[in-house]
């Protein structure tokens, strides 16, 4: 029994990073942040906003990026401290190993899988939508049999069939993604930063362009939806509610729209490739949040400013916007850069997860052989990253991205609340470990971030909570048939809890 809560000892962790077996060291501060700002901007400013603000909060949406990106700075604040004492690949995994012990580092490593891959699905279903759109321009289409997946959702929540067969173009995007990945991280990462400094620079141009079509009128009445709006396990404590039964006003849209958010935490995970990770790391993890944070409230105020919260297209809101004001060129620069955007998205999350499945790789959780492989040439996890890609094309080409982006929100706020707790008790158990970055105000910020993220998981549909249960009971079962008895650290003799 002890050995569930046998503790990876920091200094065995640090000896890690000599391993033979380790990536390469070849990302810097700019590289890093680009890859958090990849990671954030994509799929949530050009897609969710449109739903949120339309049906959901209104111009409020403005304070629901701020309630969101507080929860995350919160977060952001006590990964980067971990990441500066830890610079190895696994992130909130490996934290919660040195701190929680073996049982609730799976438990998390599990998860963070689940939010990488369902995340990597719900932007690869976003980029298929801006994708047609592009196509659509030239007068070209996909059948309407491969252009969505099967099945959707009607006004109240039931299921129905669309009578597509297979969202091909997201299967597509996820198979060409794949391939880059596999080639290896400096390339991809490269990629990675051509494709942030154009999504970057249409947002600076829709913020600046769309300022001069602002009408103050239209951010009136500012809440029309109420300040409120929260659920506990589906059920309305607070505030009005929609037709389709669910909460809505300011605090309902920052649970929808913290997918908008997912992200920053993923540069974590590169830690192990990073140049100088004790101090790159942390300025990259809150530097990319807050440059992301400030570029989000100010579309939000120019989309709402330009059109009525109730005449927003809720498909491409911001392409929408500016077909509305006559500026019928930038419509299509947008949705190209929508495309460019939601690449780079699920070029980060797909990069994610086959570095956590390394890190429980070399601790015995899951066959070394296999998730540990690492490429002899290109020096990449590449049988996982294919395997992670043909789960996440699946998924793509045949869920709707209403039950992916939950899902993802809900494993993601999980994958918070432990690294905030990881902090309170590292502070506590290893005070005097080498922290290059402390959280500051510890306990404040760790329990707030605690607080607030777990505010956001009870604001989620009841079936999310089914949903994570059933994928962390199937982690369970393979962790108790494979990793209980082949783990390296219970061989070794790991520290108590």
């Amino acid at each position: 029994m002890s050995q569930l809560f046998a503790k990876k000892p920091l200094k065995l962790l640090l000896e890690e990073m000599q391993s033979e077996n380790r990536l390469r060291r070849v990302l810097g501060p700019v590289q890093l942040t680009a890859l958090g700002v990849g990671a954030i901007i994509g799929a949530g400013i050009f897609v969710v906003t449109g739903v949120a603000a339309h049906d959901v909060a209104g111009p409020a949406l403005m304070l629901s990026y701020c309630v969101a990106g507080v929860a995350c700075i919160f977060a952001a604040l006590c990964y980067a401290e971990f990441a500066s004492m830890v610079p190895v690949a696994g992130s909130a995994y490996t934290y919660a190993y040195a701190t929680l012990g073996e049982l609730f580092a799976w438990i998390i490593g599990w998860d963070l899988v689940l939010e990488y891959a369902v995340g990597s699905a719900t932007v690869a279903n976003g980029w298929s939508s801006y994708f047609q759109e592009v196509l659509a321009k030239f007068n070209l289409h996909f059948p309407a049999s491969l252009a969505g997946p099967p099945i959707g959702f009607d006004a109240t929540g039931h299921v129905i069939s669309t009578g597509a067969l297979i969202n091909l173009p997201a299967v597509l995007i996820v198979c060409l993604v794949t391939a880059v990945l596999v080639k290896g991280i400096q390339e991809s990462a490269g990629f990675n930063s051509a494709m942030v400094a154009l999504k970057v620079g249409v947002v600076l141009f829709v913020i600046i362009a769309g300022a001069f079509y602002v009408n103050p009128d239209n951010w009136k009445p500012f809440a029309p939806y109420g300040m409120s709006g929260l659920t506990i396990l589906g059920h309305s404590i607070g505030g009005q509610v929609g037709a389709n039964g669910q909460p809505v006003g300011m605090l309902a849209g920052a649970g929808i729209i913290f997918f908008a958010y997912i992200g920053f935490d993923s540069v974590s995970t590169h830690a192990e490739e990073a140049k100088r990770p004790n101090r790159d790391v942390p300025i990259a993890i809150v530097a990319s949040l807050l440059l992301c944070t400030v570029l989000y409230i100010a579309v939000v105020a120019v989309l709402t400013g330009m059109v009525p919260y109730n005449q927003i297209d809720v498909g491409a809101p911001v392409s929408a916007a500016f077909k509305a004001v006559g500026m019928h060129n930038a419509e299509f620069l947008i949705a190209a850069a929508g495309v460019a955007g939601i690449t780079s998205v699920l070029l980060v999350m797909m990069l994610s997860g086959p570095r956590v499945f390394l890190a429980m790789a070399r601790d015995g959780l899951v066959p070394q052989s296999f998730f540990g492989a690492v490429h002899p040439r290109f020096r990449t996890p590449w049988k996982t990253t294919i395997l992670i890609g043909v789960f996440v094309a699946a998924m793509a080409g045949f869920l709707p991205i209403n039950i992916l982006s939950n899902l993802c929100n809900i494993g993601t706020l999980l994958a918070f609340v432990i690294v905030c707790a990881a902090v309170l008790i590292m502070r506590r158990t290893n005070p005097d470990a080498e922290r290059p970055f402390r959280c500051p105000l510890v306990p404040l910020f760790p329990i707030l971030g605690i607080l607030s993220c777990l505010l956001l998981m009870f604001s989620l549909p009841h079936e999310n909570w089914w949903r994570l249960g059933a994928w962390l009971g199937l982690g369970l079962l393979i962790y108790f048939a494979y990793g209980w008895r082949h783990s390296r650290l219970a061989n070794k003799g790991g520290s108590g809890g």
